[in-house]
């Protein structure tokens, strides 16, 4: 399989055919030169969003196989992110929001941005080339200044450390784990990987509200949870520096 995309879902009943109008084009188009997988993942919904997924997609469709995993009860968008990269066969794998507040059809472009020595392609509205278009600001506010503490402790050059509408190499996802259940858990796999050495790349994009349905993050939970994460990062940057800089450099320690 050369491409798998993983839609994480919970109580999306109402984006069925927003979904169906706009990605499956881009899927039917994506097949043409490729084998193209997708795979939503119902994350316990309670408003009958899986039956109506199933009866909707079918299984198959312009050459596009559809597959669905499913969990009984509501774990967490982090869980749900790590069934679907678990079930995914893909050597790139997209992530992608069920509610297209990223645009479906920007996902070629995405993965053009996939090209030598990449290893992730993240999605940024923050990017000076990027936008974000009907958000409120509140909404804002924990993305962008998550990101710009993730800029301080990382890298400066990427923008946006939260977007779940990314590219994956099939190495990161088979070496690099996260733990994270929540809303953190995208943000976790893109730092451990940068942190191993993986080379992150941006896709200057728009950012759009949401349509249908309502958001599912819970701003206190996740501001915790970023919070708590950054500090290990902090941590886990000063002890490798440590490291470095006891060093053995001909034969003495450096300072």
């Amino acid at each position: 399989m050369d491409l798998s995309i993983v839609i994480p879902c919970y109580n999306e009943v109402d984006n069925v055919g927003k979904i169906e109008a706009e990605l499956f084009p881009v899927l039917a188009e994506l097949a043409r030169t490729r084998s193209v997988e997708v795979i939503f993942v119902d994350d316990g919904s309670k408003d009958g969003s899986y039956d109506a997924f199933t009866q909707a997609f079918g299984t198959e469709r312009n050459g596009v196989l559809i597959r669905f995993e499913q969990h009984k009860v509501n774990r967490g968008l982090g869980a749900a992110i790590r069934t679907g990269l678990t079930a995914a066969r893909g050597e790139v794998i997209v992530t992608a929001d069920s509610d297209g507040t990223y645009r479906f059809d920007t996902i070629p472009a995405l993965l053009a941005c996939l090209t030598d020595g990449v290893d992730i392609v993240t999605a940024s509205p923050y990017h000076p080339d990027g936008e974000v278009v009907g958000v409120p600001a509140y909404r804002l506010v924990l993305s962008q200044g998550s990101s710009l503490i993730y800029r301080i402790l990382l890298d400066w050059n990427i923008h946006c450390y939260t977007a779940l509408f990314r590219a994956y190499r099939r190495q990161v996802v088979d070496e690099i784990s996260f733990e994270s259940n929540g809303f953190l858990a995208g943000t976790e796999l893109m730092v451990k990987a940068m942190l191993q050495g993986f080379k992150v790349s941006e896709y200057p994009t728009k950012l759009y509200s949401r349509v249908f349905g309502t958001s599912k993050a819970k701003l206190a939970r996740t501001i915790k949870a970023h919070l708590q994460f950054q500090g290990w990062v902090l941590a886990h940057r000063l002890h490798i520096r440590k490291l470095e800089i006891g060093k053995p450099v001909g034969g003495q320690r450096w300072a």
